[in-house]
């Protein structure tokens, strides 16, 4: 009886809350777990199409799919091994032999759906990993990586490793038709009790005139950034290029005037990823800060870290990295009865720049863990999102459809439309969104709840009720940057 209030307390609050016709609502779908390892085709397919299908139905519309977790390949590579986590033996290539990336593409589209190809830049080896494929990187130049805790990095004091990498992401991007490239929080590696990193002679050898490691160390990893972004866009300038950062940048007693009020690891100090640089520089694109802590927690508050990101990274968009399981297991301090997702949402709500949220991960919310996914899709995401916009990449709306119809097939009406040939990258259409409004409801594109759906085709089938009822559908064009073009009507008695 308690679990039936529960629910109804955190219903109750969500109706309160307001969805945004424009946000990116991701879900990180990772490899590194082991959860693909070994499956066969059809059952790595199976299990795919089952999280897609209930994630695209709990309102996501944007996956972020791991495919490169240890200089290996979840894709088709011509330069680095099959990954172990998809066959169970690196450099051992699937039977029957197919594509993850160029699979997961396809289906993510046709959902109406992102993907982001996420790779982890310079680990060559996690810690459970036993053997490496002979044509791995750090079997083929050992002198380019160094070990720590029982991991191998690639050094990224090196020129070599990051020219290394951006050919890599080139390859990627060149070939698949992703709408984006992600690396997540693993630069220099995270610190482990008694171990130092081994470059001091790197350092010593080559100061670049700087007066302390690490700042020489924080150097290098932007250095790669800002390739890897000029590389990105140089292949292809609509391609949205993401990170993930650790949820602390710097805490205050690191930083008295721009540090967040907590006690924990940080990203510059610990890390070497001076990620606010980035984001300020405009060498990236999107940025989601990890903040998996509870609200309340003692030395990471989730509520004093989204403040602290809104504040500082809104020179890029900001989307924020919650803890599916971490949000259910804990109360919220101000209402003990419900657990924090409603809390979490309103802080989200209050925040001037954050435009949306990745989940992690998506298993999580595929099992509906605490009823994550169910409030999601009864609630906060109940309606279609369009993507956040990004005008420092492109800002032009494309033109509108035309020659709206509506046929009648044997399966109910159909809506048909007509795109427009593209003239270059910033023309071409890639979706269509369709809206309905009632009798007497005013014409108001902005409101999401009019939204019927986000199709890549030219037609969409329509919810036929009696034949009496009169609708008005506008139909709009979506370019790759989101930029939505002015709708063309059509009144329908349906």
């Amino acid at each position: 009886m308690r679990r039936f209030f529960l629910f109804l307390f955190i219903f109750a609050s969500l109706l309160n809350g307001q969805a945004q016709k424009r946000q990116f609502r991701g879900a990180w779908i990772q490899a590194v777990n082991g959860q693909f390892q070994g499956m066969s085709r059809d059952e790595m397919q199976r299990t795919l199409t089952h999280q897609l299908d209930v994630l695209q139905q709990d309102g996501v519309n944007a996956i972020i799919f791991q495919v490169r977790p240890e200089c290996d390949a979840l894709y088709e590579s011509r330069l680095e091994p099959w990954s172990r986590f998809l066959t169970g033996v690196q450099g051992r290539a699937p039977y029957p032999l197919w594509d993850p990336l160029a699979w997961m593409t396809e289906q993510c589209h046709k959902r109406g759906m992102e993907i982001h190809a996420w790779i982890n830049p310079y680990r060559a080896k996690t810690k459970g990993t036993t053997q490496l494929a002979s044509g791995h990187v750090a079997v083929q130049h050992p002198e380019r990586t160094f070990s720590y805790d029982n991991q191998i990095i690639l050094n990224p004091a090196l020129k070599e490793n990051r020219d290394y990498i951006c050919r890599v992401v080139q390859d990627i991007v060149s070939r698949y038709d992703i709408d984006g490239l992600h690396i997540d929080d693993y630069f220099y590696p995270y610190p482990a009790p008694g171990q130092t990193i081994p470059d001091q002679q790197y350092y010593e050898s080559n100061r670049q005139g700087f007066s302390n490691i690490g700042d020489w160390r924080r150097n290098h990893v932007s250095l790669f950034v800002q390739q890897l972004s000029e590389v990105i866009h140089q292949c292809k300038p609509w391609m949205k290029f993401g990170i993930s950062p650790f949820g602390i940048y710097r805490n205050l007693s690191s930083d008295p005037v721009n540090g967040s009020a907590t006690k924990g690891l940080q990203n510059y100090d610990d890390l070497y990823a001076d990620v606010i640089l980035w984001v300020n520089n405009g060498w990236v694109d999107y940025c989601v800060p990890q903040i998996y802590w509870q609200i309340g927690h003692p030395t990471a508050d989730y509520a004093t870290l989204i403040k602290w990101w809104d504040k500082h990274a809104a020179n890029r968009p900001l989307y924020i990295g919650e803890d599916v399981e971490r949000t259910v297991k804990f109360a919220d301090p101000q209402n003990p009865d419900s657990h924090q997702l409603p809390a979490k949402h309103r802080l989200h709500q209050q925040m001037s720049h954050v435009n949306g949220t990745v989940l992690w991960y998506a298993k999580a919310v595929v099992d509906n863990v605490g009823n994550y996914g169910t409030i999601l899709r009864n609630n906060y995401w109940k309606f279609p999102a369009l993507q956040p916009l990004m005008p420092f990449i492109d800002s032009k709306a494309p033109k509108k459809p035309r020659k709206l119809k509506v046929v009648e097939t044997s399966d109910g009406p159909v809506l048909f439309w007509q795109g427009r040939k593209a003239k270059n990258w910033g023309d071409e259409v890639t979706q269509y969104v369709v809206y309905r409004f009632g009798k007497g409801e005013k014409i108001d594109l902005q409101q999401e709840t009019h939204i019927v759906g986000v199709s890549r085709q030219n037609f969409m089938k329509l919810p036929y009720k009696d034949g009496q009822e009169r609708y008005v559908y506008i139909v709009t064009a979506l370019d790759r940057m989101s930029n939505e073009s002015k709708g063309s009507k059509i009144k329908i008695k349906i």
